[in-house]
């Protein structure tokens, strides 16, 4: 799994219309595209990020 933390990849799979409905496609996009990519990331980063894109 690449999104460690509190929220992991597997509760990104699992929680997906939570996380569109609460945080919008762009965050939802950042988190598949962090783990398609295999990259180390967390869920707070795939969200914090937003607001400097």
């Amino acid at each position: 799994m690449y999104i460690q933390g509190a929220i992991t990849t597997k509760d990104v799979w699992m929680n997906s219309a939570l996380i569109l409905r609460c945080y919008g496609a762009r965050a939802y996009l950042r988190c598949c595209l962090a783990v398609l990519l295999q990259k180390r990331t967390t869920f707070l980063d795939c969200v914090a990020r937003l607001g400097s894109a």
